[in-house]
């Protein structure tokens, strides 16, 4: 098939256009910036298109570019954004109606999970909006994906989840940390992506996606620091709100604090699946599902960056994955590479906030550099 990718340059997206390229399908990809584009291995297999999905015209316009697309990957947003989703609810009606103009066949979409409640955080109630947005009358039809964490060095979810543990030694537990969770590996992510883009697999509708197993946030992290080696202690502190939590992790995490809010404000509630989503339609990956500790211990080996779709496993940070992402020694070391060694080694014994203290002022000391002017 032919396939419009929007959020290329994203984690799931910049992943997904390998897949889809070993799958066979002809890929063309859109950005606001389409000179980013350059930077990703896959770029001289792909048709680059410029495109803000916000506005009307530019979206007409990628799609005449790209030609005749028989599906469309849906993965932007613009969470930790001011405003996103009213810009997001935009995008994805521009997207919706373009597509019904161009003939697709079918929008693939992934979003999260919608708990039951009355109220919502603005992140998951703006993934069912965009949904809805890309339900278009006469237009393609949907296939909608929910995902809660997604487990991989460089997904944001994980991310916070490895600072969290690196950082705080010792852990206050609200009780909202005992809400049930299913996670899911990157790896699991992919699969059945690529499965949705088949319509004699997987019918239009809603679906979850998740592991084989369901958990907790607070057993993730104890996982975490379980096989990271981290020593961690837990102190209950009852029902602290989670907007605080989250303004209180946006200061002292280095993931993007907008980011960082948004996600951990959807902590609040249950994220479990509402059945077997897709399992029941598309056969598991080879040797199943992978576990909590699988994923996790994939996503925790040690590698040198490589083009994304160079990877070993999809598990593994990309060249093109933020700065931010892979934990604060992996930050150390690719700012100190000639004294990384000694340097951790000297670093091991310390706690992970004195880590975070190195690597902030390195941080700082690689900024102030490249504003120094070589003349």
């Amino acid at each position: 098939m032919r396939i419009l990718l929007t959020g290329a340059t994203g984690y799931i997206g910049s992943r997904l256009v390998t897949e889809l390229l070993e799958a066979g399908h002809q890929v063309a990809v859109t950005s606001r910036d389409p000179g980013r584009l350059a930077d990703y291995g896959w770029y001289s297999r792909v048709t680059a298109v410029p495109m803000d999905a916000r506005e009307s015209r530019s979206t007409t316009a990628a799609f005449e570019a790209a030609g005749q697309i028989d599906v469309v990957y849906y993965l932007l947003h613009g969470i930790g954004d001011p405003g996103f989703r009213e810009s997001d609810n935009r995008a994805a009606g521009n997207v919706g109606e373009v597509a019904r103009a161009a003939g697709v066949r079918r929008i693939v979409y992934l979003g999260g999970f919608v708990p039951g409640a009355d109220t919502l955080s603005d992140h998951l109630a703006g993934r069912a909006e965009v949904a809805e947005a890309l339900h278009v009358d006469g237009g393609p039809e949907v296939v909608w994906l929910g995902a809660a964490l997604i487990i991989g060095a460089g997904s944001t979810s994980f991310e916070i989840l490895r600072y969290v543990s690196d950082r705080f030694p010792v852990l206050p537990l609200p009780s909202w940390m005992s809400n049930p969770i299913d996670p899911i590996s990157i790896r699991d992510v992919l699969h059945y992506l690529v499965a949705a883009a088949d319509p004699d697999l997987v019918p239009a509708g809603s679906y979850d996606i998740s592991g084989p197993e369901t958990t907790t946030y607070r057993d993730l992290l104890l996982t975490y620091a379980r096989l990271s080696g981290n020593r961690q202690f837990e102190v209950p502190v009852g029902a602290v709100p989670t907007a605080l939590v989250s303004r209180v992790s946006a200061a002292v995490l280095p993931v993007p604090g907008g980011l960082t809010a948004d996600l951990t404000a959807s902590l609040d509630y249950p994220m479990t699946a509402n059945d077997d989503g897709l399992r029941a339609l598309v056969p598991d990956p080879d040797g199943g599902l992978l576990t909590v500790e699988d994923a996790m211990l994939r996503a925790l080996a040690m590698h040198p960056r490589r083009p994304v779709d160079k990877l070993a496993d999809s598990h593994h940070l990309a060249d093109t994955d933020p700065d931010w992402a892979g934990g604060d020694v992996a930050r150390i070391r690719q700012l100190t590479p000639w004294i990384a060694r000694p340097a951790l080694s000297m670093l091991a014994p310390l706690p992970g906030p004195a880590k975070a203290a190195v690597r902030t002022g390195l941080d700082v000391l690689a900024g102030l550099a490249a504003k120094v002017d070589p003349r």
